[in-house]
């Protein structure tokens, strides 16, 4: 019945959930509403009857293996994994599902987005300026169709919102992310995604609220140092091993603007 599935993954005990999921109901086109979790508890219960979610308990954990089973729980056109910190703005649905509709063969639709600290949106700070810089060619719809603009753009990071990405399963068929890697799962599934044929769309308008926060996975990868070896494992894909090290360096100092 529905185009689009939001797939919440939930984890824990989320103070943010309740908001994530309050989002995703007030869309302006009504959305599919589903919710994972491999650590099933009262709370997360609590909420997915309150607000009628269907509930599905993934017996394989991690936050990969969660994403990898979430994408498996829908069969609609479109799908998002809702990320349980983060918002989703009214109009959400809405804009990616016309935008994926009015490309011939689309891959994925990301938009822009804010990040969320505290009580604060933040629309503009030095890593989103950059972000949304790399992201100017695909501002352009033929250019969203080529291969090496991807690529290219992939080549010196990943300005791709995860959160904010939809996936059209009638393109990519099997759960897209690789339960190998801890913190650039989504850079890579991106990477892996670059090569076949077809649109990757981007909206420029601020759709999602992504939340910066202590509790975070990504705080946590990023205070452990976990990312630095991936971040090199991603940059090999498109340098040679001398560059790959230099932009692993450079690439680091970005990752501060999500430490709390």
């Amino acid at each position: 019945m529905y185009k689009h599935t939001f797939a919440i993954c939930a984890y824990k005990k989320s103070r943010y959930l309740e908001n994530c999921i309050l989002s995703l109901k007030k869309q302006t086109v009504t959305s599919n509403i589903i919710m994972v979790t491999s650590t099933p508890n009262q709370f997360i219960a609590g909420m997915a009857e309150k607000y009628r979610i269907p509930l599905f308990i993934n017996k394989n954990g991690g936050i990969v293996q969660d994403w990898n089973f979430a994408y498996n729980q829908s069969n609609a056109k479109y799908i998002t994994i809702a990320h349980q910190d983060d918002i989703y703005f009214p109009k959400f649905v809405e804009n990616v599902v016309e935008k994926m509709d009015s490309v011939k063969d689309p891959i994925i639709c990301f938009t822009n987005y804010v990040e969320i600290r505290g009580n604060k949106k933040v629309i503009a700070n030095r890593l989103l300026r950059i972000k949304r810089l790399m992201l100017v060619p695909f501002r352009f719809r033929k250019l969203q169709e080529r291969k090496w603009v991807r690529r290219m753009i992939l080549a010196f990071g990943s300005p791709i919102c995860c959160p904010s990405v939809t996936f059209s399963k009638e393109k990519v068929r099997n759960a897209p992310f690789n339960v190998g890697f801890r913190s650039d799962e989504d850079w890579e599934a991106w990477e892996k995604l670059s090569r076949l044929s077809g649109a990757f769309v981007y909206d420029n308008s601020l759709l999602i609220g992504h939340r910066i926060h202590q509790e975070s996975e990504t705080t946590s990868i990023l205070n452990d140092n976990a990312r630095t070896k991936e971040d090199y494992i991603m940059f090999r894909n498109f340098w040679p091993d001398f560059v790959a090290r230099k932009l692993t360096k450079i690439y680091s100092i970005s990752e501060k603007s999500n430490r709390m």
